[in-house]
């Protein structure tokens, strides 16, 4: 669609198709409004007021004789018993919990009907959750697929990790828009492999995508990932796909596979939109249900911060 149908204001620096330095850099001053336990950014997509996303894990320290506030719930039993005193656990804090990212800049998030492409909205959210995770003092990575390449950027501390990630989405969307419409050599598949393979135990996950090439063969992989880490789905989706639109009249529509002018004055027109974007959204959801991963939603049509404000930050 052209930009005549736009009723949002596109982010600071943005054009909606390209990416570049200052807009994801924009986000950095913005992570700490969702640094948890006050906020949390997964809540926001829930469309929560509370958090839901887990905590960090406590690593065992040593046991040393009760203190006068220390938390009853600490006292070790056995100790007390053998000794005749009260004893208490001692726990620390894990630190420089990996983040992952699958960042799927692939052809079929080429896409975008009112504001952006659904890759530079998942580029936004990607830097985004980079910031947020430094913030935190964890180490952040990422693999990033264009449907012609993956890029890995191996976890990172402090703001070299953001930054170095940023830079290889830019030039990874840079590439696919260049190489748009034709023949796509790598796929989804080959871009999890990647991950499983960079991926420490213990790592925070988030595919950011819109699982079109998601497959029931792809549910063994993410068990292995699922087994040892903890995942998140991000689905990118722009409301044409779904047959939702103002707009009456033909026009001409493509993605990676195919191109065609629509007649949108027809009801049937939109009806099978939505049917077509049913169906796979009913696939994809079963199968983040089946592994247990938390599914969250993302709007192309609509800039990020706007949508987590509109759902609980004000």
């Amino acid at each position: 669609m052209s930009k005549s149908h736009m009723t949002v204001a596109l982010p600071p620096h943005s054009d909606g198709v390209n990416v570049c330095l200052a807009e994801l850099l924009q986000y950095k001053n913005q992570a700490v409004r969702w640094l948890p336990p006050a906020h949390s950014i997964w809540s926001q997509l829930n469309g929560l007021h509370q958090s839901r996303h887990k905590g960090r894990g406590m690593n065992f320290s040593e046991v040393r004789p009760y203190q006068a506030g220390d938390d009853i719930h600490a006292i070790d039993w056995r100790v007390t018993a053998r000794t005749g005193k009260t004893h208490t656990k001692l726990f620390t804090e894990e630190r420089e919990q990996p983040v992952m990212l699958l960042i799927d800049i692939s052809g079929s998030m080429q896409f975008g009907s009112q504001l952006m492409l659904k890759s530079v909205q998942a580029a936004h959210f990607a830097s985004l959750l980079s910031w947020l995770a430094v913030s935190e003092q964890d180490r952040i990575g990422a693999v990033i697929y264009n449907g012609i390449s993956v890029t890995e950027c191996k976890p990172t501390a402090r703001q070299q990790g953001p930054l170095h990630i940023i830079n290889k989405l830019i030039e990874a969307q840079n590439n696919a828009l260049s190489h748009l419409g034709e023949p796509q050599p790598v796929n989804f598949s080959d871009a999890l492999k990647r991950l499983h393979y960079l991926c420490s135990k213990g790592s925070e996950i988030v595919i950011i995508s819109d699982f079109n090439q998601l497959s029931l063969n792809d549910k063994r992989r993410l068990t292995q990932l699922r087994q040892h880490n903890r995942i998140q789905f991000v689905q990118v989706h722009d409301p044409l796909e779904q047959g939702q639109t103002q707009f009456r009249g033909y026009e001409h529509v493509a993605d990676k596979e195919q191109s065609a002018w629509l007649n949108f004055s027809s009801k049937k027109t939109r009806d099978s939109l939505s049917q077509q974007y049913q169906q796979h959204q009913s696939f994809v959801a079963e199968m983040a249900k089946s592994l247990a991963i938390p599914l969250h939603y993302l709007s192309a049509a609509e800039p990020l911060l706007q949508q987590l404000r509109a759902r609980g930050i004000k």
